[in-house]
């Protein structure tokens, strides 16, 4: 289990500039290039089926990525860490199936009271008590389960398409054994080039304006409120921010949970009149950012989440743009790079569950077949590893919430009974 740390103090009082490296700067640009190719298109996806109009819907894009982009940038300059935000991603596939129920100015209020939820959870401590309380295998486990779709499709795109997106596979391997902090961009590099020398790419339509952003005057609902904010506070809590902290505990930081969920809410807040549903810590992405991707020294990752947050603003005024670009190359290219950025990540989460002392977590130890010891928090993240990469969606709700909740109650379970026997 890596070990926690405080804000790394070889960085305080230096400027930002001074720590500066291109693969910090890439590890950013990656970061936002995948929330633009894949979460992106669920945002898009819930606004189609909703009946959003195009402004609106370009605004909701420029409120989620300039509200990440201003919240990675002083959060990760505050704190000197890696610090990731973005979209949620199962709340926008929760509105796919809600949205279009409720007035759009109603869904808005609900936008707001999720925020104002997770301000509370946040700067309480009541939500970081929680994760504390529960054996890090879970929460390691909702991670796993999280990136682990990721890397096996990176396996089933190169086999799509063995030369564009295996050869970025390829690429990614020789760059962990030549150039292993620039690995992701030698990866990328490999991946376009040979989509372009293929002839796979396709003309994007570009337009010179810059995204808009409309305000919409929030209305509050009680129907919308128990229908939208409810479900979208627990998926985002148990699938995005719960993840996103032992994401930063797994690299070896000590997350100030009270200080990113408030910033994390309050954006959350102040962007939802543009039409942001939920501004939350990154779990996929910034992986990228506090991984050694980003630099060998983690004390210098924190220009990362800068970079990210950066490029999430610039992005967010060429919204539609991004899109067109990303729809220009192929599909297998996007699921490859993502994959092979995540090895990291997924790495480190793995390593959490299985290997993470019980005592330092708190596990009670239980007898396992063969009459040998084991943890009961093992055994809880190895469940909640399995449920959340299942994809297993019940009554609108993702995975990740399932995986944590199954996780839970195995530990629980387990707990009691060994206590039961010890005494």
């Amino acid at each position: 289990m890596t070990q926690l740390t405080e804000p790394p103090l070889t960085t305080a009082g230096r400027p930002a500039w001074r720590h500066v490296s291109v693969s910090a700067v890439v590890a950013g640009l990656v970061a936002v290039a995948i929330s633009y190719a894949g979460p992106l298109l669920v945002v898009l996806g819930a606004a189609q089926r909703a009946g959003l109009d195009p402004g609106q819907t370009a605004s909701w894009v420029w409120a989620i990525s300039v509200g990440s982009g201003i919240i990675c940038v002083s959060m990760s300059l505050v704190t000197r860490q890696p610090v990731v935000v973005a979209w949620s991603v199962p709340g926008a596939a929760l509105l796919i199936t809600t949205l279009g129920d409720y007035a759009y100015s109603d869904a808005i209020g609900a936008f707001i009271v999720t925020g104002v939820l997770t301000v509370v959870l946040g700067v309480t401590g009541w939500f970081g008590r929680l994760m504390r309380a529960l054996p890090r295998p879970i929460m390691a486990g909702v991670l796993a389960g999280v990136l682990l779709p990721f890397v096996l499709d990176a396996a089933g795109a190169s086999a799509e398409a063995p030369i564009v997106a295996g050869g970025l596979v390829l690429a990614y391997v020789l760059g962990r054994r030549f150039l292993p902090r620039y690995a992701v961009l030698v990866a990328l590099a490999a991946g376009v080039t040979l989509a372009f020398a293929t002839g796979t790419t396709t003309a994007p339509h570009l337009s010179a304006g810059l995204t808009v952003p409309l305000w919409t005057t929030p209305t509050f609902d009680l129907q919308a409120i128990i229908g939208i904010s409810l479900p979208l506070l627990i998926v985002t809590m148990a699938g995005q921010n719960g993840p996103g902290l032992a994401m930063m505990h797994s690299n070896g930081y000590a997350a100030n949970d009270r200080l990113l969920l408030g910033a994390a809410g309050a954006g959350s807040v102040l962007f939802a009149p543009f039409g942001a549903h939920s501004i939350n810590l990154a779990a996929i992405t910034a992986g990228i950012c506090c991984g050694r991707e980003a630099h060998e020294d983690p004390a210098r990752r924190y220009v990362a989440g800068i970079s990210c947050g950066v490029f999430f603003v610039a992005f967010g005024f060429a919204g539609q743009n991004i899109v067109e670009l990303l729809g220009a190359v192929p599909e297998q290219l996007v699921t490859a790079a993502a994959g092979v950025a995540l090895i990291g990540a997924l790495q480190g989460a793995l390593t959490d569950v299985v290997t993470a002392d019980a005592a330092a977590v708190g596990a009670v130890r239980v007898p396992t077949n063969g009459g040998r010891r084991g943890a009961a928090g093992l055994e809880a993240g190895v469940v909640t590893l399995a449920v959340t990469a299942s994809g297993l969606t019940v009554a609108g709700i993702a995975a990740p919430f399932w995986g944590f909740l199954a996780g839970a109650l195995v530990y629980l379970v387990l707990s009691v009974t060994a206590r039961r026997r010890g005494a």
